[in-house]
């Protein structure tokens, strides 16, 4: 039986050709992927023509022929789809269709893909993504300018470089255009892929003589996403009818896959800026206490949940200090946190006792549903009283790591969690030694399925008592450090839960480097102010620094004293800045403004905001402070 070079009816089946099959094979090869099973689908693939490729032992050897091919459909498919992302999806393809049911493959794919309901837009541009063993003679690869020439991984000394051009600009109307808005590949001797492949690989490029090609749509939902070139060389028999049902298989659960690897992308990188906006993109630096944290999701499948920690500077060098968990692991837990995490900050611009902040939260959850349920763990610490207020709402207790390596669980009153309704919330009030590390945390660092709660806040106070341990009694190991080791101890199963921790070294302040004082609301005031901030400063050697702190406190003192009706406190904090605070019952905060040539005042904030390393100003539930920071010279 004569074989035509252009025409795919009536060839003659691989395992009808012995000398084919005796020719010596370097690679597996698929035989059912080469043989002509009858496709009524497909122009002369009738009845007809089923009689006439039926080799001489009949209808069981097509059968076998057509098993084998439906497995390794079924085998290619699979690896296709063990992919999770774009690149290992294109990399199955490629690894189950080269040697097997091609010599070479190229994979373009859209650029940029479209993901979810985008609308395709035309004209499009292809990006050729991956080629996998192309072998071309030495004479066909030096056609190809120097600059258009892919480099690829092969072993084979003859092995050459492909014509392929990197990009392709898909016109509406041309022949690739076409090509791709149909179902079915079609083979490279076609009417229509004799002008679509050499569109595709470049201008003037096409497929090599000899070379058998089958151009396969790349067709996700309802759009084009890619296409893929299947090549076959002339040492091996020309793609048959059937193939192009494997190739269309190929192409199918490949562009479904990448579909579905964008759209996870996509919710990926969502997840993962809504977790990332609602968590501090860095904690504050306050007065007279360090601070740390980690944040760990309880799976890559699980990006998002209720965990969250927050570092609050609050009036008078103090810090709040907060760590929640909100139920589950969804958009919704995390829109939840969100809002509780907003509410606690607006709380602790208040100045509300920890008690009164978690029972806040508490009306607040409930407003938003009736099953939306929180623990939360508040506290304040004060570096001049060497003092921490805690208050508990259902949430594991902290740890306190002492400078001499002793670790105790702090007994705090555990609470309702929050969400639950009519609950009193109680505060206490503990020491907070200098050098002394306090750990907060979520459950999910603590219990799992190994374990319960208690048996794991036991094993993290045995853990941070030996790193302490570890590093002497005089010194306490390095912040940053100590977070990764309590990480540490997190072995196989333990990841149930998100996790949360946030870790504060006090330092404090010492009583030498605090000044205070009461200044009686009269006009006196501000002269007072200056020379008892200019004593302070010189018994702190600060002298130089004099003139313009004078000047700033007694243009905030002077604000104080024209609408209190009770005594100005001024207070002076000394550490490696130079901090001070006046406060008043007026609960006006005050706004910086520009004042007139003829003004008398409403120059003093401008002072404040032009001198001063950073000012503020905080509303408190007995009135307000006014603060400012001057940068101390190094000694």
């Amino acid at each position: 039986m004569t074989e035509h070079p252009t025409s795919h009816e009536g060839r003659q089946p691989l395992a009808a050709r012995p000398q084919e099959r005796a020719r010596p094979r370097q690679r597996e090869t698929l035989p059912a992927a080469t043989a002509a099973i009858p496709n009524p689908a497909v122009p002369g693939q009738g009845p007809a023509a089923a009689e006439q490729t039926v080799p001489a032992d009949g209808g069981q050897a097509a059968i076998r022929r057509e098993g084998d091919r439906l497995r390794f459909v079924g085998a290619a498919t699979r690896r296709i789809a063990r992919g999770m992302d774009l690149d290992e999806i294109v990399l199955g393809l490629c690894r189950a269709s080269v040697p097997t049911f091609s010599d070479a493959i190229l994979v373009y794919l859209r650029d940029p893909l479209p993901v979810g309901d985008e609308r395709p837009v035309s004209p499009f541009v292809l990006r050729l993504r991956r080629t996998d063993r192309l072998r071309l003679t030495t004479e066909e690869s030096e056609t190809a300018p120097e600059g258009e020439r892919l480099r690829l991984p092969v072993t084979d000394p003859q092995a050459g470089l492909l014509p392929a051009a990197d990009l392709c600009e898909v016109r509406t109307g041309g022949a690739l255009a076409e090509v791709l808005r149909g179902v079915r590949p079609v083979f490279g001797d076609s009417a229509a892929a004799r002008v679509a492949v050499p569109e595709l690989l470049g201008a003037g490029r096409t497929v090599p003589t000899g070379h058998r090609a089958i151009l396969a749509p790349l067709r996700g939902r309802r759009r084009v996403i890619g296409a893929a070139v299947f090549l076959r060389g002339p040492e091996r028999a020309p793609f048959e009818a059937g193939d192009l049902l494997v190739a269309a298989q190929l192409a199918t659960h490949t562009a479904l896959g990448i579909d579905k690897a964008m759209l996870y992308g996509r919710e990926a990188y969502i997840a993962d800026e809504l977790q990332r906006t609602m968590l501090p993109d860095s904690l504050p630096q306050p007065t007279g206490v360090r601070l740390a944290s980690r944040y760990l999701p309880a799976a890559e499948t699980a990006r998002v949940g209720g965990d969250w920690y927050d570092a609050i500077p609050l009036p008078g060098s103090r810090v709040a200090l907060v760590v929640g968990d909100v139920m589950g692991h969804s958009m919704t837990s995390a829109a939840i946190m969100g809002q509780l995490r907003t509410t606690a900050q607006t709380l602790a611009g208040l100045d509300l006792p920890p008690q009164e902040v978690l029972h806040h939260l508490d009306e607040q959850a409930q407003r938003l549903g009736s099953d939306r349920m929180a623990t939360c763990l508040y506290a304040v610490y004060d570096p001049v009283a060497h003092r921490i207020t805690v208050a508990n709402a259902g949430h594991p207790p902290p740890v306190l790591l002492h400078l001499g390596g002793r670790a105790e669980v702090l007994r705090v009153p555990p609470g309702a969690p929050i969400g639950v309704g009519g609950v009193d919330f109680e505060a206490v009030e503990l020491d907070a030694p200098a050098g002394a590390t306090l750990l907060l945390y979520t459950d999910g660092l603590v219990e799992s399925r190994l374990r319960d709660v208690w048996t794991g806040i036991e094993l993290l106070r045995e853990r941070l008592a030996a790193t302490a341990r570890l590093t002497g009694p005089d010194h306490s190991p390095p912040l940053e450090a100590l977070c990764d080791d309590v990480l540490d101890m997190l072995g196989p199963g333990d990841r149930d839960d998100d996790i949360a921790l946030l870790a504060a070294r006090f330092d404090g302040i010492a009583p030498s480097d605090v000044a205070y004082w009461f200044l009686d609301p009269e006009d006196a005031a501000p002269g007072r102010a200056r020379r008892l901030a200019r004593r302070a400063l010189g018994r702190w050697g600060l002298d130089h620094l004099a003139d313009e702190v004078e000047l700033l406190v007694s243009e905030v003192v002077t604000n104080a004293v024209r609408y209190a009706e009770r005594p100005v406190t001024l207070r002076l904090l000394r550490t490696d800045i130079l901090r001070c605070e006046v406060g008043d019952d007026a609960p006006q905060l005050p706004r910086q403004r520009r004042a007139r040539e003829t003004d008398e005042g409403g120059r003093g904030l401008f002072l404040v905001n032009r001198m001063a390393r950073r000012w503020g100003a905080t509303r408190l539930s007995t009135g307000k402070v006014v603060w400012f920071e001057m940068a101390v010279p190094a000694s």
